[in-house]
């Protein structure tokens, strides 16, 4: 158990059941009264942002989560192959629980996979992936007045805005954060 005076960001505790990772806290002490200590934090599960209050000396349960470098094998219809490149143990994740982190993904990239206890919470992208372009729309000569954009697709089916420069075959650097262009490669 761990007091919530002494919670810091990215923390993670238990509470009924819930599992939740702190992203803010913000701490409120009037003369006679106790601390009030609001927490916003993210339910590790759902993925839902919420804010808990909590008065001095309260306590919660800290939870400890691992985390594992992983290689992504394949795609198995329903799911997504990971293997530990230690052991050479697999384990299978539905795509329902990673939709937004399949359009970074290709096949033998090493992600970082956080567990609580046994249960699988999910994965962790770098930064920023480098994807190849696969197909763009050709670029239309005199619109450079301004910063204009157009649409391409990468090789995991990623559709982004891109520079009029961008053609197809080059590969770019795309945010895994907002899944934006960032740079060339």
């Amino acid at each position: 158990m761990v007091l919530v005076n002494d919670l810091k960001l990215g923390m993670s505790f238990v509470e009924n059941g819930d599992l939740f990772k702190v992203l803010d806290i913000s701490r409120n002490k009037s003369a006679r009264s106790q601390m009030n200590i609001k927490v916003k934090v993210k339910n590790l599960r759902s993925g839902t942002l919420t804010e808990i209050g909590y008065t001095a000396g309260d306590k919660v349960e800290q939870a400890i989560l691992e985390k594992k470098e992983m290689q992504y094998l394949y795609d198995d219809g329903d799911s997504l192959v990971f293997m530990d490149t230690d052991s050479y143990e697999q384990i299978n994740i539905q795509k329902t629980r990673l939709e937004w982190e399949m359009k970074f993904l290709k096949e033998n990239d090493m992600v970082t996979i956080t567990f609580f206890e046994a249960e699988i919470i999910g994965i962790d992208l770098p930064d920023k992936v480098a994807l190849l372009v696969t197909q763009s729309e050709p670029a239309v000569k005199g619109d450079t007045a301004t910063s204009a954009m157009k649409n391409a697709i990468v090789e995991t089916g990623l559709e982004v805005k891109v520079p009029m420069f961008i053609e197809e075959g080059e590969t770019i650097l795309i945010s895994t954060s907002d899944g934006k262009y960032s740079s060339r490669a």
